[in-house]
């Protein structure tokens, strides 16, 4: 009984794990009639038996996977099915079940004989008239066109050529009237890369009207426009599979939804151009699993009426542009009476607002996966009602207060990611007694978050992956870490640690891939591999003879001493720490199953090892930034598996070796700052798969090569700043469609800047993929890093070089106009030109270039006034026009109001406005207003001195009178009865008075 329990839950496990693969293809097979094969004794068919052999000799078989066809009773042979009355035969299942033919094919070192039949597929087999099941999938028939005869088996119910290297499907698929099962999953590299494998016309489609089950992923339907019209005529279809499948238009409404039957659909990494979340998918209210991941698809999350679709189980829409508040979705699923979703995958996106307390409602969930959105509030405390989530990621969010209790009493919890948020209060190792079952714990602290937990502690669990960032763990490493077994992850970044590392973690390297110690204070020596304890020796030995690879990251240290050599290290990454010396002679000897070396950021010296040619599977080497001399060796056609080669920041000299571009999936290549010398070879043009050339800061001469737009297609980053390059700017150039950094600044480059820049597709259009540094897999095989000149300051770009768009031609002697057509750009970030002898006027739709955030046009002979659509751009930030010869004024509308510093336009004697101090009123009318100005003062001032001695002349006249009419009083009646007249009059000319000495202070203030 006990081991029946194992089993079973051993097979649920299996089918957890490979939902698409078992629950839907072992149906569908399990649909058909049984077949008997050893156990019914039934007669082969003679002519059947007949075609059946004509078929084995078409084939190739290297394994020798048909050796038991031989004799009479074809029944009984490997693959071969009959019907146990009539002895047709009804099944034949060939497929690969090794894999090894799949991973041959990527290219993957395979032991002893290929397991792929091959050759051709013999018409033959149009004997087998009873035929009901036919598989084929996984093996290799080399890019042969697939068979057309296949659409003549009238009653075949199971079709399988997945993975075949089979290309095309001809339209005589549609007289397969009874399949049900119908696998063409293409991923057949590199024979469905060719234009003939592309599906052009799906109305062959329509004739499968019993059809059940459609996997077309992998399979090229750019061609396909009307590709859910088609699918639309199959009532019967359960699972629909466009995974990979280059369709780029997305439909936003469909009338008359026809798919009643339709409860899989899988539509992820499409890419479609232009897509919002289509409004009909409300109508697909039979749906219980519904993925369109990773598609590029923007808008708001509430197209879709999501309270009508009760079915759903799962629901993927992970890494696309989606926004809108979280709460939407939420409500209306759970506002289902018998809610059914149990996945709920939303990274990836823009989403906001907060989560609703209906959260509670999906009582069903066992994943919650929202990282990476802008989700802010609290955590509900209606999340206690999910006594059956496993899976919890609210990492790289906005979410803040302190965390419910309850999370930490949902004991079926296996993966919680709480990093990079706003949380409140302390964690200690309480919070997590009853999580037995957690397998993957990530949390990052702040000011106002931490997590004490004892050195002492044992955990109730046993994680695979602990990840604890900006924690203060230190300053030792927490030893409860050696309670934990089965962990293979261990980051433990900016914890704090500074004691040196203790021997029992060295024991644990036998199981661990990733050990990442970075940005702590942590001191000591390695060991050498030789100097291992015993007991560490016998531990690597066994692991060493069952190939366990190991990894091993402890970047951003302060170490120092030996490099240790362990035989079964896969990512070795020692970068950013004190190492010196040189690097081992024999670290490929010892290492041979090392995929990343990173050496980066210490003070090695002396040359490139030579036993590095020995490590076959390597994918990316980084020495950068370490004391390296001599030349760069001459051996990289030894390592055939390399995607990055970075040399960067060493005192290498000499030329650009001839082999350095013979890996043929080399994409990235770094090699600046050093003391390289010699013109580009042409060995260059070998590097097919380029993405990024960075050989700035060397001494490298000659010109531009004419071969680069002609051999270096896929180059997206293109970096030659500061080096000794000559000549023109070649047209070609502009053949590189896909450039997003164009950096030849500081050269003597001289002629016009070509044109056809402006066709530059890489500028054009905004990227929205992001790296997450350290975080995922593919971080720790590859990190990007440049430096470049925006806003004027020399950044280090890593995580977000994917978002820079740049053309920086600064530094030359480049001279002509600047090309209007430049201004198409619409997606470039920064433009610099100065320093150069450039002419004419700004264009005017500069302004069209509305992402434009950097623009510097300095140091030239520019003419003309400032283009009045440059205030529209809104994103500009650096501005720096200063001397040339611009003129006029300086406009002061929007973005220009912000441009407060005069260093920005100075040099250009007939600007005037404000930053600078020049008036911008025409000369005439200057000179008159001065004019005006000096007569106001001249007349001012006059009539002060009248007023002032007239005011002096009357005081002494009434004095002198009013002393005489003191002596005679008849004289002083008469007299006093006069001033009662002028006294009025005085009055009056007082008012007047004060009314010009107003005037007069008035002007002079001007």
């Amino acid at each position: 009984m006990a081991c029946r329990k194992v089993l079973v839950s051993v097979l649920v496990f299996f089918i957890q794990s490979f939902p698409l693969l078992v629950s839907v293809e072992a149906v569908s097979s399990a649909s058909l009639p049984l077949a008997n094969t050893t156990e019914a004794k039934v007669r082969c068919v003679e002519r059947e038996r007949d075609a059946l052999l004509r078929f084995k000799r078409s084939l190739t078989d290297p394994s020798d996977r048909l050796a038991s066809w031989i004799g009479e009773e074809c029944c009984i042979w490997k693959g071969v099915s009959c019907d146990v009355q009539t002895g047709n035969v009804i099944r034949l299942d060939l497929k690969d079940t090794s894999g090894n033919c799949y991973r041959k094919k990527m290219g993957y070192l395979i032991s002893g004989n290929s397991s792929c039949l091959g050759g051709k597929i013999s018409p033959a087999l149009l004997d087998l008239q009873h035929l009901e099941y036919l598989d084929l999938g996984g093996n290799d028939f080399q890019g042969l066109a697939t068979p057309t005869f296949l659409g003549s088996f009238e009653k075949l119910q199971y079709l399988n050529l997945t993975r075949s290297s089979l290309v095309g499907i001809p339209p005589s698929f549609g007289n397969l009237s009874n399949l049900q099962y119908l696998g063409l999953r293409a991923y057949s590299y590199p024979y469905d890369t060719v234009e003939s494998s592309w599906i052009k016309d799906l109305n062959w489609v329509s004739g499968l009207s019993s059809l059940k089950y459609l996997d077309l992923s992998h399979v090229n339907l750019s061609l396909a426009t009307h590709w859910l019209e088609s699918f639309n005529k199959l009532p019967s279809l359960v699972t629909l599979n466009l995974v990979n499948s280059n369709l780029n238009h997305l439909p936003f409404s469909f009338p008359n939804w026809n798919m009643t039957s339709l409860s899989n659909l899988y539509l992820s990494g499409n890419n479609f151009v232009n897509s919002v979340l289509p409004k009909w998918l409300s109508n697909a209210t039979t749906l219980q699993t519904l993925d369109i991941a990773i598609n590029n698809i923007e808008g708001p999350i509430s197209n879709v009426e999501w309270g009508k679709l009760c079915n759903l189980r799962d629901l993927y829409l992970t890494q696309n542009k989606i926004n809108g508040d979280i709460s939407g979705v939420v409500e209306g699923l759970s506002s289902c009476n018998n809610t059914t979703l149990e996945f709920l995958g939303l990274a990836g996106n823009r989403l906001t607002g907060k989560f609703p307390n209906s959260l509670g409602h999906l009582k069903n969930l066992r994943m919650i996966s929202v990282s990476f959105n802008q989700i802010s509030g609290r955590i509900p405390t209606s999340i206690k009602k999910l006594s059956r989530l496993e899976i919890l990621d609210l990492g790289q969010n906005q979410l803040k207060g302190v965390l419910p209790e309850s999370i930490f009493n949902l004991t079926e919890l296996t993966q919680l990611f709480l990093a990079t948020n706003d949380w409140e209060g302390d964690l200690s190792q309480n919070d997590f007694a009853r999580l037995h079952q957690l397998k993957v714990l990530a949390i990052s602290c702040g000011e106002r978050f931490a997590v004490n937990l004892s050195s002492e502690w044992i955990p109730p669990f046993n994680l695979t992956y602990i990840e604890l960032r900006k924690c203060s763990l230190g300053p030792k490493l927490p030893t409860w870490l050696k309670t934990q077994k089965q962990l293979h992850t261990i980051i433990l970044s900016n914890d704090s640690i500074s004691d040196p590392i203790p021997a029992w973690l060295w024991t644990m390297c036998s199981q661990l891939q990733f050990l990442d110690l970075s940005d702590n204070e942590i001191g000591g020596n390695l060991p050498r591999l030789v100097n291992f304890p015993s007991s560490l020796s016998r531990t690597v030995d066994f692991y060493s003879s069952y190939s366990v690879g190991v990894v091993v990251d402890l970047s951003s240290n302060s170490f120092h001493g030996l490099l240790p050599l362990w035989p079964n290290v896969t990512h070795l990454n020692l970068a950013n720490n004190l190492f010196s010396g040189s690097i081992p002679e024999n670290i490929g000897h010892m290492m041979t199953k090392l995929q990343v070396i990173d050496l980066s950021g210490n003070a090695f010296t002396g040359s490139v090892p030579y036993s590095i040619t020995r490590v076959k599977q390597l994918m990316r080497l980084d020495l950068s930034d370490n004391h390296l001399s001599g030349k760069i060796p001459d051996w990289w056609d030894e390592l055939q598996q390399l995607h990055v080669i970075d040399l960067s920041g060493n005192n290498l000299s000499g030329g650009i070796p001839p082999s350095i571009c013979s890996p043929p999936s080399l994409f990235w290549l770094s090699l600046s700052r050093n003391n390289l010398s010699g013109e580009l070879p042409k060995s260059l043009s070998y590097c097919k798969s380029l993405l990024t050339l960075d050989i700035g800061e060397n001494k490298i001469s000659g010109t531009i090569p004419e071969w680069f737009g002609e051999s270096l297609i896929p180059l997206q980053m293109l970096r030659m700043t500061d080096n000794m390059i000559g000549g023109y700017i070649p047209p070609q150039l502009c053949l590189l469609l896909g450039l997003q950094i164009l950096d030849l600044s500081h050269n003597n480059l001289t002629g016009s800047i070509p044109s056809c820049l402006g066709s530059l597709r890489g500028l054009k259009t905004v990227k929205f993929h992001k790296w997450h540094p350290n975080y995922y897999y593919f971080n720790y095989v590859f990190t990007p890093k440049m430096e470049l000149v925006k806003k004027g300051t020399r950044m280090t770009y890593t995580s977000t070089l994917d978002q820079v768009n740049l053309i920086d031609l600064s530094s030359n002697n480049l001279h002509g106009e600047i090309p209007n057509e430049i201004t198409g750009l619409s997606a470039l970030g920064t433009l610099n030109l100065s320093w150069n002898q450039l002419s004419g006027r700004i264009p005017d739709d500069i302004g069209s270039m509305q992402l434009l955030e950097t623009l510097d046009l300095s140091s030239n002979h520019l003419s003309g006034s400032i283009p009045l659509s440059m205030t529209s751009i809104t994103s500009l930030s650096h501005l720096n026009l200063s001397y040339n010869n611009l003129g006029g004024p300086i406009p002061s509308k929007n973005q220009f109001g912000t441009f407060t510093n005069p260093s920005s336009f100075e040099g250009n004697p007939e600007l005037c406005g404000k930053p600078l101090n020049t008036d911008c009123s025409p000369p005439r009318k200057r000179e008159m207003n001065k004019k005006i100005e000096e007569d106001d003062d001249d007349d001012g001032e006059e009539r002060l001195w009248f007023l002032v001695s007239a005011g002096i002349g009357f005081v002494i006249a009434f004095l002198v009178t009013f002393s005489s009419l003191t002596v005679k009083k008849s004289w002083g009646h008469s007299y006093f009865h006069f001033l009662e007249e002028v006294g009025e009059r005085i009055i009056r000319s007082c008012i007047v008075f004060k009314a010009c000495l107003f005037r007069i202070f008035k002007v002079r203030r001007k």
